[in-house]
């Protein structure tokens, strides 16, 4: 059986204090448990450490030698703790972060220079993946996820949400026309995503008012791709406002259908294991990030 933290205490506060009674008053405990604490440690080690008489308590040649030993246990148990104070106080160590190419660029990348002033001590390793990951496969502390979450043994923390619209670049529009209707984006080419499915469900309502299901004649498992496809005047693109606002405001990349757009948004979440302790430089890496984002929201 292996000695405790505990019996190790109960120990050096024994022979520091000079008895077991001022040894039971420093540890807040009672002074029979004290002393079996004291005995249980003797026993595990199968030796003596201490000679009782009436009048004091002694250290036998083995209690000296184990004091040492003991002392040295509980400093670097101490210091341990002082570090993770600190840590905590100042985060640091290496902090891997997973996020889908389009969010990588345009949410996470602007945000790394106050970042990265606030918090020198923490390395940042930033990994892009299109699909859903195993975060302890890929050794990720916290990832961010766009859309609906299906993973149960995930913990979720919600940094705010992302409109869609349907959208096209001015250079499309005046080679191929602006469409007016529903039945005219047949007439078109649509860029869509290869998978899931639920990506080529755009925010617009047929007459038999079902949500309007796309075929695309150019897919992609990449909504930057498919960003850039519509830039070059490739196609009509539906996609979310986290990756398309400084297109639209620039004027890059104009709004179809602006009156009969829904208001459907994404849920954007950061993710980590439900079962992790929360290391403070993941805890301040995503307060980071929705603290920004809260100022700064993904725009309208």
């Amino acid at each position: 059986m292996k000695t405790t933290l505990d019996e190790l205490q109960a120990f050096v506060a024994v022979v520091d204090t000079g008895s077991i009674t001022a040894a039971a008053e420093q540890l807040d405990l009672t002074i029979s448990a004290t002393s079996r604490t004291l005995s249980r440690l003797e026993e595990k080690l199968q030796t003596t450490l201490l000679r009782r008489t009436t009048r004091r308590l002694e250290l036998t040649e083995e209690g000296t030698d184990f004091l040492q030993h003991a002392r040295t246990i509980l400093a670097s148990v101490d210091e341990a703790e002082e570090q993770m104070a600190a840590r905590r106080m100042r985060p640091a160590g290496r902090l891997r972060v997973d996020a889908a190419t389009p969010f990588m660029l345009h949410v996470i990348v602007p945000l790394l220079e106050g970042f990265r002033t606030r918090y020198p001590d923490i390395e940042l390793e930033l990994h892009s993946t299109e699909g859903i990951i195993d975060l302890i496969e890929r050794r990720t502390d916290v990832a961010f996820r766009i859309g609906p979450l299906k993973d149960s043994t995930l913990h979720a923390r919600p940094i705010g949400s992302s409109r869609v619209r349907v959208l096209a670049s001015p250079d499309y529009l005046t080679r191929y026309g602006m469409p007016t209707t529903l039945a005219q984006l047949g007439t078109h080419a649509l860029l869509g995503f290869n998978h899931p499915e639920s990506l080529n469900d755009w925010p617009l309502r047929e007459a038999s008012g079902v949500t309007l299901h796309i075929k695309p004649s150019i897919a992609s498992s990449s909504g930057e791709t498919l960003r850039h496809m519509a830039l070059s005047g490739l196609g009509i693109v539906c996609l979310s406002d986290f990756m398309t606002r400084e297109d639209r405001q620039s004027g890059r990349l104009v709004q179809l259908f602006s009156t009969q757009t829904l208001d459907v948004r994404q849920p954007i979440n950061a993710v980590y294991y439900r079962n992790t302790t929360l290391a403070s430089r993941i805890t301040c890496f995503v307060d980071h990030v929705t603290g920004v984002l809260g100022k700064q929201p993904f725009g309208e």
